[in-house]
């Protein structure tokens, strides 16, 4: 749950199969939404090309600040230019329908498979670690953090993508904070603090931590918070606990990088290419465990 800018989620764009978003744009089906965003597949006429239109919601087309945090994403869509993050294409933010079009990703979402399957083994975990790591780090050296990392806003393409860019901000803004942002059992302590505290790229490092623990295990690294409580270390218990080592069956080689994405203190925590750095040994021994365990069969055939 976002505990900024929020809106009435029952506000709705009802299209249909077929309906025009806008001239040259559209709508194939409702794809999900957030509270101020729908976003639908569709087809781009311009482009030829299956898209994503993400769509402010109905109650908010005459909001100004909702325009404007459209208009902000849209310039950072412009500005960052990754391999792993989301691409944007073109946008309107004057029509009817306010909104801004990017690329369309096949593939299911982190959290889906977490649901669906159990947590990832250590062999997928490690490269999408360092695709992970590897967008932090761009996005820390343009100037920006992402403040949202978390399964539900990872594509498991090839290479997965980082989507959603709504509360993405550049680094001199995070700092100015004085609410907190982002999704409840993600957020840095510094971002969910009654009064925040220096919020900037550290807090990316730890929802790439919280992230990567629960794809590793299939829980967060502190309880469940209670987002109806009146109470902030209520609500969000990484205010008050120190998140919890994965079990003693994880390797220490995968632990310790993890942990240190989780430490309370964003001073102590590493950045992102220092923990890549320490993941990187990993693919190599897990690469001669592979062929290790392949050279018997090989000699059988």
């Amino acid at each position: 749950m976002q505990t900024i800018d929020l809106a009435p989620e029952d506000s709705e764009w009802e299209l249909d199969e077929g309906d025009a978003i806008a001239p040259g744009l559209t709508a194939l089906r409702l794809l999900g939404g957030g509270v101020r965003y729908q976003a639908y597949l569709a087809w781009d006429e311009r482009m030829r090309s299956l898209v994503v239109a993400k769509l402010l919601r109905p109650a908010l087309v005459g909001d100004e600040p909702s325009l404007r945090g459209l208009s902000k994403e849209v310039e950072m869509l412009e500005a960052l230019d990754h391999p792993v993050l989301i691409r944007g294409f073109h946008a309107d933010l004057e029509g009817e329908r306010p909104h801004v079009v990017v690329e369309h990703v096949e593939g299911p979402r982190l959290s889906s498979l977490i649901r669906r399957y159990g947590p990832l083994p250590a062999d997928q975990l490690v490269p999408l670690a360092l695709q992970m790591l590897a967008a932090a780090h761009y996005m820390a050296g343009t100037g920006f953090a992402h403040l949202d990392i978390k399964p539900s806003n990872i594509i498991m393409a090839g290479p997965p993508r980082l989507i959603d860019l709504s509360i993405a901000r550049p680094l001199e803004r995070c700092a100015q904070l004085t609410v907190p942002v982002g999704t409840d059992g993600y957020m840095a302590p510094e971002q969910c603090a009654p009064t925040p505290g220096a919020v900037g790229s550290p807090a990316d490092v730890w929802g790439i931590g919280a992230t990567l623990y629960r794809a590793l295990t299939g829980e967060l690294p502190y309880p469940e918070g209670d987002e109806d409580a009146e109470s902030p270390v209520e609500r969000w218990p990484q205010l008050r606990e120190p998140a919890t080592p994965p079990p003693p069956s994880v390797p220490a080689e995968l632990t310790d990088p993890i942990m240190s994405c989780l430490a309370h203190d964003p001073a102590r925590r590493p950045a992102a290419g220092e923990v890549a750095d320490l993941l990187e040994p990993l693919l190599e021994s897990m690469a001669k465990l592979r062929l290790a365990r392949l050279k018997p069969r090989l000699r059988a055939t």
